[in-house]
C-alpha cells in the first residue's frame, strides 16, 4: 500500500494550508451575527422559449461567517466574482427546455484531502479536478444525468470514459417542484460537494401552481441550503487525512461532520421575517449527517411537498426528519409565535440513528427575529393541494430484493459497502422498462439508516418491516446474497412502522432503516400522466442508483442501473 500512501500525500500536499493549522472550536464563533445571504437566481427560460446557460465551477474564497477568515472553495456561477456558495438557484419553467454548459475552471490540485485506494476518478498525470453535474431529481435523458464516469477536467481537456456531451439539456417536462445539482465524479462526489459544488433547481408550472394562492415572491418563498462543515483557524475547510483503516484507505471514512451549521453560505445565520406566512424549500445538502428539524418555541412545519413533488394535501408537524439529499417544502406561519424570536434547532443523532445525541454547535441551525406587528394576507394553504395518480400494486410489472452490505476490517472499521453484494463496476443487473412499475424490497443489513436515491425512478414508500433473527438472516446473506434462498418472508415479520403522512407522496429518496426491509413502489415514467418520456431513456451511459451518504456512495454503495425498451 505504499506506493497510494504517496500518491495521496502528493495529492494532498498542494492544498490551501491543509494540516499546518488546528481545528476551530465552534464556541469561538458566535451565532446569529450574519444575515442569510439571498441566493441569487437565473432564469432557466426566455419568455415561452428555451435558454441556454453558461455556468462555471471556480477557485475562489467564501466568508463564512463573520470571524472566520476568507475560505478556499469550489463555488458555481457565472463568472469567478458572481459565483457563490451554494450556487445561483435556476428557476424553469414546465414544458420549456432549458440548456445549460457546465465548465470546469477549476485548478489541477484539489483543496482537500482524496482517496486514491476507492473507486476514483483519476485523469492522466494526475493533472485536473474531474466535475459532472448531476441534476438531483431531474427527469433527464441519460447523456445529461451527470453520470459518475461522464466526467471531465479544466478545459474538457481529459474526460471520464462515458462522457457525451459539454451541453445538458434539461427538458422540464416534469411535475413542478424541488430540484438541487451538484458535483457527481466517481470517487470525488463527497469531496467536491464539500468544497461547495451544491446549487438550487425549481421547477414552476404556474398555471397548476398560481390556484394554490401559496406564499410566493423573492420576499415570501426562500430555498435553504443546509449542510455541516468545520473549519481549521485560517478559514480552510477542515477534512480529516487519515482513514479510519488507514493501511487499507489512507483517507476514506464512513462518514464525515461537520460542528457548523451552514445556511445558503453563511454559519447560523439570522433572518428577519414578519408576522405572516412564509413558505421555505429546506435542502439537506450535506455528506452524511441527518437533521430533524424544529423551532424551539413550538412553532409547526405545514408540509406542502417533498423532495420534486407536490403533496395531495398539507401536513402539519412540529419536526422534520432529512436525510442527506431529502427536500422538505414547508410554510411556516410566524403569526402563531409567541414569541418575537425562534430558533430553528436540531436533534438528530450522527451517525443516524445510533450515534452521538447532536450537540452544541450543531444543534441550532438559524435564528429568526419576527416582526411585532401582524398583517392581513391573501396567501394562503389550501385544503388540497396536487394530487397525482396514486400508485397500484397492481401495476408492479416486476419484485427485486435490493441488499445493503458493510463490509469491515479486522479492526471492525468498515472498509467498504455494496449493494447486492456486487461493487460497482459489476456487470448491470437492475434493467427496468421504460414505463414500467416496480416493487422493490429494500434489506438494509447495516447499522446505519441509508437514503436511498434512484436516478429517473421516483418512489412511494409503502411500509418498513422488521427483521426477526436478524443475525441468523444476516449470516445466510452472507454466504448466499440471496433474499428468497434465505427465506426473507420468515424474517420480515417484526415491528411494522408505518410511512409518515408527509412523506407518502411520490419521493426519489428514501430513509432505509437499519435492520429493517423498506417496501416501495418504483416508477420509470412521469408521475402527473400515462406519457413516456420526451427523450430515449434506454441510451448509454444510463444511470445509477445509490445511498445518497456521499462517503459510503463513494466507496461503492451505488450500481448502475439500465432501462429498457
Amino acid at each position: 500500500m505504499m506506493l497510494p500512501i504517496l500518491f495521496l500525500f502528493y495529492c494532498f500536499s498542494a492544498t490551501t494550508g491543509f494540516g499546518s493549522e488546528r481545528l476551530i472550536n465552534p464556541k469561538k464563533l458566535p451565532m446569529f451575527v450574519d444575515d442569510l445571504p439571498e441566493i441569487p437566481t437565473l432564469s432557466g427560460f426566455h419568455g415561452r422559449h428555451p435558454k441556454h446557460l453558461r455556468l462555471g465551477m471556480f477557485l475562489k474564497t467564501w466568508k463564512f461567517h463573520r470571524d472566520l477568515p476568507p475560505t478556499p472553495v469550489f463555488a458555481y456561477g457565472v463568472s469567478k466574482d458572481s459565483a457563490t456558495v451554494p450556487g445561483p438557484t435556476i428557476e424553469a419553467i414546465h414544458g420549456i427546455s432549458t440548456y445549460v454548459t457546465w465548465e470546469n475552471h477549476l485548478p489541477d490540485r484539489h483543496i482537500l484531502p482524496w482517496d486514491p485506494t476507492i473507486p476514483t476518478a483519476i485523469p492522466a498525470g494526475n493533472r485536473g479536478i474531474p466535475t459532472v453535474v448531476h441534476l438531483h431529481g431531474g427527469i433527464t435523458e441519460p447523456g445529461s444525468d451527470g453520470h459518475a464516469t461522464s466526467w471531465f477536467t479544466n478545459g474538457f481537456k481529459q474526460k471520464g470514459p462515458s462522457w457525451t456531451n459539454k451541453t445538458y439539456h434539461y427538458n422540464n417536462h416534469q411535475h413542478p417542484g424541488n430540484l438541487w445539482y451538484h458535483d457527481h465524479a466517481m470517487g470525488l462526489t463527497r469531496v467536491n460537494l464539500l468544497a461547495g459544488l451544491i446549487g438550487s433547481y425549481i421547477i414552476r408550472h404556474p398555471h397548476v401552481e398560481a390556484p394554490l394562492r401559496l406564499p410566493h415572491g423573492r420576499k415570501f418563498d426562500h430555498p435553504l441550503v443546509v449542510f455541516d462543515r468545520s473549519f481549521l483557524y485560517n478559514g480552510s475547510i477542515f477534512m480529516n487525512s487519515t482513514g479510519n483503516n488507514p493501511s487499507i484507505h489512507p483517507q476514506w471514512q464512513p462518514e464525515y461532520f461537520g460542528d457548523v451549521i451552514v445556511v445558503n453560505g453563511k454559519a447560523w445565520p439570522r433572518m428577519t421575517v414578519r408576522r405572516r406566512k412564509y413558505r421555505f424549500r429546506i435542502i439537506n445538502a450535506s455528506n452524511a449527517r441527518f437533521f430533524r428539524f424544529f423551532f424551539t418555541n413550538g412553532l409547526r412545519f405545514i408540509h406542502v411537498g417533498s423532495d420534486s413533488a407536490y403533496l395531495a394535501k398539507p401536513v402539519v408537524s412540529t419536526a422534520i426528519l432529512l436525510a442527506p439529499s431529502e427536500i422538505a417544502d414547508v410554510v411556516v406561519d410566524f403569526s402563531k409565535s409567541m414569541s418575537d424570536t425562534v430558533i430553528l434547532a436540531n436533534g438528530a443523532a450522527y451517525p443516524y440513528p445510533s450515534g452521538d445525541p447532536a450537540s452544541e454547535g450543531n444543534n441550532k441551525v438559524m435564528k429568526f427575529y419576527i416582526s411585532r406587528k401582524k398583517e392581513v394576507e391573501t396567501q394562503r394553504v389550501p385544503s388540497k393541494l396536487i394530487e397525482y395518480p396514486k400508485p397500484k400494486l397492481s401495476d408492479a410489472s416486476y419484485t427485486r430484493y435490493i441488499a445493503m452490505y458493510e463490509y469491515t476490517s479486522d479492526i471492525d472499521e468498515p472498509v467498504h459497502l455494496y449493494i447486492n453484494g456486487k461493487r460497482y463496476e459489476a456487470p448491470v443487473t437492475e434493467k427496468p422498462k421504460v414505463g414500467s412499475t416496480e416493487i422493490w424490497y429494500v434489506i438494509n443489513l447495516t447499522e446505519d439508516n441509508h437514503p436511498l436515491h434512484i436516478h429517473i425512478g421516483l418512489l412511494t414508500a409503502l411500509d418498513q418491516t422488521e427483521l426477526v433473527r436478524l443475525e441468523e438472516f444476516k449470516d445466510c446473506m452472507t454466504k448466499k446474497n440471496d433474499a428468497v434462498k434465505c427465506k426473507i418472508e420468515q424474517h420480515a415479520r417484526g415491528k411494522r412502522i408505518k410511512v409518515s403522512s408527509h412523506e407518502k407522496g411520490w419521493k426519489n429518496v428514501y430513509k432505509m432503516m437499519p435492520g429493517y426491509v423498506t417496501k416501495i413502489l418504483v416508477r420509470f415514467s412521469n408521475i402527473q400522466s400515462n406519457a413516456s418520456y420526451p427523450f430515449d431513456a434506454t441510451a448509454e451511459p444510463g444511470y445509477v442508483y445509490h445511498c445518497h451518504i456521499l462517503d459510503h456512495e463513494d466507496n461503492e454503495m451505488m450500481r448502475p442501473l439500465k432501462l429498457v425498451a
